[in-house]
């Protein structure tokens, strides 16, 4: 009796080690699977999510456009058809790439306005940011890298400024400006741009900016036309003004930071992007317009 009392003692002291070595095991296979960002960050996007599950980042549904298609058929069938879900899962290769070079991307941009300060030159906040999404980015000739040289404008200048050497601009307190840059993995291209400055009376552009821009990425969709998203952009941004050294002025659709009339930055719009290619056969003009592609 006392030699099987002893056994039944041996064998839950064994179902315990057994258990403790299993969860010690799970644990280090997580932390194996993800790691932990540094600060500043060091380690490749790819070597954080070594699973190749990378952030998904915040999904919006389909919308239901103002023209629907003929046949009555709409984008939303996507998410609620078991068919159509499966055929969706067929491009997993595709979104996982473009969801790391997203995260590189969105790593990169809070590192960024984490230093970045009145003062600087242009030049050294454009080399410093693609040093770092060269290494999140983990470049690789055609296979990761930068998607395009960055862009950083200032004030009425819109878009595409870029400093080459020997340019010394300096970033000023009252500047506002746009940082634009992007990255590729195989060249799935990620582009994105923010705007920002430093002098808080600016406050309510960037409030307006910012706003316009959800709005537009809420109202894309498949089977959207060009020219409602573009209505859709402008009259968010209308409806906010910003008061400038005691002068009251009416937002225009320019994004530029100064006000501006809608002849003059007509032109001023967003293109689709393709593999590899940075600018593509459909264009997005910011305010309304015929395009009804």
């Amino acid at each position: 009796m006392l030699t099987l009392t002893k056994q039944k003692q041996q064998l839950k002291r064994n179902r315990k080690k057994r258990t403790t070595t299993t969860s010690v095991t799970n644990n280090t296979s997580i932390s194996l699977s993800r790691h932990q960002q540094t600060n500043p960050p060091s380690i490749p996007i790819c070597d954080l999510y070594p699973d190749g599950n990378y952030p998904e980042g915040q999904i919006l549904d389909h919308p239901i456009p103002k023209v629907p298609p003929i046949d009555g058929s709409l984008a939303i069938n996507r998410t609620t058809n078991e068919e159509k879900r499966m055929l969706d899962m067929t491009q997993i290769e595709i979104y996982r790439e473009l969801r790391q070079a997203a995260e590189c991307h969105r790593q990169t941009r809070k590192w960024v306005m984490s230093w970045i300060e009145p003062g600087m030159k242009m030049i050294d906040i454009c080399e410093r940011l693609e040093n770092m999404n060269r290494t999140l980015i983990k470049e690789k000739d055609l296979e990761a890298g930068l998607a395009f040289p960055t862009g950083c404008s200032l004030n009425n200048c819109a878009a595409h400024y870029t400093p080459n050497n020997g340019d010394n601009t300096i970033l000023q307190y009252d500047d506002v400006c746009k940082i634009d840059f992007g990255t590729h993995i195989n060249g799935r291209i990620i582009d994105c741009a923010w705007t920002f400055a430093f002098n808080p009376k600016y406050d309510e552009l960037i409030k307006a900016v910012r706003d316009a821009t959800n709005t537009g990425l809420q109202t894309a969709g498949i089977d959207v036309r060009l020219c409602d998203i573009g209505e859709a952009i402008q009259e968010v941004m209308e409806s906010y003004e910003i008061e400038l050294d005691g002068k009251l002025y009416p937002n225009s659709a320019d994004c530029t930071g100064r006000h501006r009339s809608f002849e003059n930055f007509y032109k001023l719009l967003k293109s689709n992007i393709a593999f590899f290619i940075f600018r593509n056969d459909k264009s997005l003009i910011i305010i309304k317009n015929e395009v009804c592609s």
